[in-house]
């Protein structure tokens, strides 16, 4: 009886999507756009690694215009209309998207200034904790030195 059930209630893991293509190459095509359409519901997984029911829609919908003969870029210009940039993994470099584009850069940028203002603040630190001794042995050196 324990048996049954989980053969029962693991029936669903085992679902897999059949589908039948005119040919390798419309295949290559649905996988290809399936790769580089993110799925809105887990954000960071391809609609092709996807479990989620509206991956499973978008599956269909991509399916459908593939099998109709449409484009790559037709299908994923449908997506891109009703779910907006988004939905692409490597959105097209626009005004609307040029913080996607540009973001990570000024975020870098802004952590090595801020990495270089806390060094140049540590230096400062150590130089202002010298006693008054220690600031005249270390002139004397200087001076030595400079000699």
């Amino acid at each position: 009886m324990f048996l049954l059930l989980i053969v029962w209630f693991s029936a669903p893991l085992l679902a897999v999507e059949v589908r039948q293509f005119a040919g390798p190459e419309e295949k290559q095509r649905y996988e290809n756009l399936l790769r580089d359409l993110r799925c809105l519901v887990c954000q960071n997984q391809s609609l092709a690694d996807s479990d989620a029911d509206l991956a499973r829609d978008l599956r269909d919908e991509v399916y459908k215009m593939i099998h109709d003969g449409k484009s790559e870029q037709e299908a994923s210009q449908f997506l891109v209309d009703r779910y907006g940039d988004f939905v692409l993994y490597r959105p097209p470099f626009k005004l609307q998207t040029v913080l996607l584009w540009i973001g990570p850069l000024l975020v870098l940028m802004v952590a090595l200034a801020v990495a270089g203002h806390q060094a140049r603040l540590r230096v400062r630190a150590a130089g202002a904790r010298l006693s008054v001794d220690e600031r005249a042995r270390l002139n004397d050196l200087k001076n030595r030195l400079g000699e």
